[in-house]
């Protein structure tokens, strides 16, 4: 005991209180994540699931090396401290590789959901499940259709139609004519697959905050646990200090040979 310096271990305590924490707030992330996504209705979402997992994993991983690096400190052992740090090894490889593929498809993000939106067009003759989201999304975002109006053809649902309200706003609502049916009515100006993709690239654009804060973290931790586990290793190595060589000013040569010395009697 006593052979990690008391500065390196409050030091390495507060970074993994820190780590902790952060590991809450992703798991809060994920329950933030998931009560907005079902309150918008895209609970069935099929990448809506993994994201949460992830979430809710990542998070509990983080809290656990957190706890892992603070008993190796408090106690001073180099088995915890060795698995603390090669966690922290494989976690900032793993970061970063995700982060750096994350940060490279997202500009693909928008092309690659609108193409597989507009697989469910028209809507009216889409499936029930389909229908049963997009007008959750409707109702809740105030929009209609995914790209336009339209998507829905003669059969615009009641989650389009703006309230009395909301008609005197004309930026919010447009009134539709219908010639086949001799019909006007009118309905929300906003489409939804814009909001949508607003909300996706929020999202990624947090996932990738919180990926590179942990690499970061992670770099971090491997140098204070390697630091500690040095300081284990070698408790009675005295520290290297860098000296600077103080240089005494001498007389010069030619001043020696100038000046003879004088002997008594002379």
């Amino acid at each position: 005991m006593g052979d990690i310096s008391t500065c390196l271990k409050r030091t390495f305590t507060i970074f993994n209180i820190i780590f902790a924490v952060i590991g809450g707030l992703i798991i809060l992330l994920g329950v933030l994540a998931q009560i907005l996504t079902s309150v918008n209705g895209a609970a069935n979402l099929e990448n809506r699931t993994t994201s949460l997992i992830m979430l809710y994993v990542v998070g509990a991983i983080t809290m656990v090396i957190a706890i892992l690096g603070a008993y190796g400190a408090h106690k001073e052992k180099k088995g915890p401290l060795i698995a603390f740090l090669v966690c922290m090894v494989l976690g900032s490889m793993m970061m970063l590789r995700a982060g750096i593929s994350t940060a490279f498809a997202r500009p693909q993000l928008e092309p690659v959901l609108e193409d597989a939106f507009r697989k469910f067009l028209p809507l009216d003759q889409a499936s029930e499940e389909i229908q049963k989201m997009t007008n959750a999304l409707q109702s809740q975002m105030h929009c209609c259709g995914l790209f336009s109006y339209t998507d829905w053809g003669n059969n615009i649902p009641e989650s389009c139609l703006c309230s009395q309200e909301e008609e005197e706003e004309e930026y919010k609502c447009q009134t539709v004519d219908y010639k086949e049916i001799m019909l006007e009515t009118s309905v929300y100006r906003a489409t939804c697959f814009p909001i949508l993709m607003h909300y996706v690239l929020l999202i990624t654009d947090v996932m990738l905050a919180v990926v590179f804060t942990l690499a970061a973290f992670a770099l971090l931790g491997m140098g204070l646990s390697s630091l500690m586990i040095h300081q284990l290793r070698h408790p009675n190595r005295p520290p290297i200090l860098l000296t600077v060589p103080v240089f005494s000013p001498q007389p010069p040569k030619y001043q020696e040979l100038q000046n003879p010395p004088s002997y008594p009697g002379y």
